[in-house]
């Protein structure tokens, strides 16, 4: 069985130098397509600078301003992912999640996560998420690709790679915070290596960083232990270094093992913009761009040559006299120039020749480009022509943005998962074994629902307090040997307690502390038992375009105020179905929202003639 060095150098020597034969014309190679993605996006030619005259080749990037476009049209934000019940007896789980969710995202900085993942997804097409769980919380981070080793065809069922570059004192600090084997380390420091990239060029001058490569995979638990008879297939991490030297022909390797252990999962999820057959890495910005950017940067330095070539002056003549002189370091203005008869000095033709051709033509495959990545001028935030209706602007914009409100979909059903699978199930065992209070900044419908439970659970819980110091204290009779504990002294103590909650809570604004045994009956255990099940998760921002949300929200307004809509059920369930199919509101959100209270009005008197409202059965506004 190979050992874990073996399986790593041989990884990275398929990974280096594979190819994938995706179809009979197609041949697929993730390292070298991701080197070309980060030298175009660097302005970078993969065939090198300099031509073979050693003119330096100009670089006309057209991928950057895409990339620009596609991460902006798929980025999501925090206020993106909401978390909602899909039954009305479920909103105590959803507050709960939401709550727990919202302090998640602030510690761990999610909204530069949700960046990083986007502009990620938009550049290469796809994104390695990797999710990690350990003493002080749940991690999550996107793995540059440039540091990751992975089989090309399936990245889920094979070992995934992650080369670490640190130094000395980042390695001795590993000791303490990652469990790293200090003798270990002390043997590995003694081989200093410079940073290199994976075809072994060094990246710069630095001789005190070592390289570790972080495998995960799930394989025999032999790895782990040594022992041939655990042959149990386990998922299990390993953190090793080597050092090669030569011996002859042969080259020899020393392995270090600098921390190992068994893990419950895979730490890794690969998203994509949108998944491609036979290869794990999708078609971005970049990767669409390929040939386009290549013409366009063909074009231009066709373009140049001949520019170069117009800007020259030369002179010709068959005098020999004048032979390796040059008009502009020989000749000074004034000088008479003598030469033998029909042996003049003419300048030669080399004018500006037609580059129009080359103009159009590098035109035509940028043109094809933006096609082929789905952006439009108007994206690209060009002026329109004189005379074009901002509302066709428009129209044009919202076309162009439709292809990429299915890649916000597929990001947002891939963050849902993760929380489903991920974040939620660590929120669930997390509080199952305390009792810790949850602070919360809440929506006014959240807090009036909240309040509502917590208002009665606490106001009788003070109430017991009050009975129970007065049989305590025995303070049951007042000097004249009335009661003190009476019908009309506990209604007037909890209407006194009632006022004081309040009181309290008001003063936290939007803000709320509180337990679930405070506003509920039930464990945390028992509350969160099935919690990633019981809510629906939606991160993939309906609300993206505001404008049609506040269209909708008042529209929604408008028939809500409509007098007699309180009696009107078919109307009811007219808003609550724009609402849901909107998005712009959750329907339940918007059904647990109380009725106002109306005051009863006193009857007309006899003979007057009854208004409109109390025409249509509902009390006169201003009596209401």
């Amino acid at each position: 069985m190979e050992t874990v060095g073996e399986i790593i150098r041989r990884m990275e020597d398929d990974f280096v130098s594979g190819t994938t034969q995706i179809s009979k014309y197609v041949t697929f190679s993730l390292n070298e397509t991701l080197e070309k993605i980060d030298a175009y996006a660097n302005s970078k030619h993969v065939s090198g600078q300099y031509d073979s005259q050693g003119r330096k080749k100009p670089f006309f990037n057209i991928v950057t301003a895409t990339i620009n476009v596609w991460y902006r049209a798929i980025d999501l934000d925090r206020k993106d992912v909401r978390v909602r019940a899909n039954q009305a007896k479920n909103w105590l789980n959803s507050l709960l999640a939401t709550a727990l969710l919202r302090d998640w995202m602030r510690k761990e900085n999610i909204g530069a996560f949700l960046n990083e993942w986007g502009r990620t997804k938009a550049k290469y097409g796809s994104a390695a998420v990797k999710i990690v769980e350990n003493s002080s919380g749940l991690h999550i981070r996107v793995v540059p690709w440039n540091t990751l080793i992975c089989d090309a065809v399936d990245f889920e069922n094979n070992p995934k790679i992650e080369v670490l570059e640190l130094t000395e004192a980042q390695l001795y600090d590993r000791v303490k915070t990652h469990g790293y084997d200090k003798s270990a380390v002390e043997e590995l420091c003694s081989a200093k290596k410079a940073r290199e990239t994976r075809d072994g060029q060094r990246k710069d001058n630095k001789a005190n960083y070592y390289k570790l490569y972080e495998i995960h995979l799930r394989g025999e638990k032999e790895l782990l232990t040594g022992k041939e008879e655990d042959e149990e297939m386990i998922y299990q991490m390993h953190v090793v270094s080597y050092v090669s030297k030569k011996n002859g022909r042969k080259t020899e390797y020393q392995d270090f093992t600098l921390v190992k252990g068994e893990e419950k999962e895979d730490p890794y999820l690969l998203t994509h913009i949108a998944k491609e057959d036979g290869r794990i890495l999708a078609i971005g910005a970049v990767e669409r761009l390929f040939e386009a950017q290549w013409m366009t940067n063909h074009s231009m330095k066709s373009i140049k040559d001949t520019l170069d070539i117009a800007s020259r002056l030369i002179f010709q003549t068959s005098n020999a006299q004048l032979l390796g002189q040059n008009v502009l370091s020989n000749v000074e203005s004034g000088d008479i120039l003598v030469h033998p008869l029909n042996q003049p000095l003419t300048k030669l033709d080399n004018s500006k020749q037609d580059i129009v051709g080359w103009q159009n033509y590098a035109i035509a495959w940028k043109q094809a480009g933006s096609e082929a990545a789905g952006i439009s001028e108007a994206m690209l935030g060009a002026t329109p022509k004189s005379g074009t209706a901002w509302r066709q602007t428009e129209a044009v914009l919202q076309e162009s943005y439709s292809l990429f409100e299915l890649f916000r979909e597929n990001a947002g059903l891939e963050f849902e998962f993760m929380l489903r699978t991920r974040i939620l199930p660590y929120f669930k065992k997390k509080m199952l074994n305390n009792s810790d209070e949850i602070v919360a900044l809440l929506t006014k419908n959240e807090i009036d629902r909240v309040d509502a439970k917590y208002l009665k659970a606490e106001t009788s819980k003070r109430q017991s307090k009050y009975i129970m110091d007065k049989i305590f204290k025995q303070d049951l009779f007042d000097p004249n040997g009335n009661p003190t504990i009476t019908p009309e002294s506990l209604q007037q103590n909890e209407t006194k307690i009632g006022a004081d909650i309040q009181g309290e809570i008001s003063a936290m604004g939007s803000e709320r502390f509180f337990k679930p045994s405070e506003i509920s009956d039930k464990t945390w255990k028992e509350q969160l038992k099935d919690l990633e099940w019981e809510l629906e998760v939606d991160v993939t921002g309906e609300e993206h375009n505001i404008t049609e949300a506040l269209t909708t929200l008042n529209t929604a307004l408008r028939l809500v105020v409509t007098p007699g809509f309180d009696q009107n059920t078919k109307a009811q369930a007219i808003v609550g179905r724009i609402l849901e199919m909107t998005g712009a509101m959750s329907p339940l959100e918007y059904a647990s929202i109380p009725a106002p209270k109306i005051q009863p009005v006193a009857p007309s008197p006899v003979g007057a003639l009854p208004n409109q409202d109390t025409q249509l059965g509902v009390p006169n506004q201003q009596n209401a």
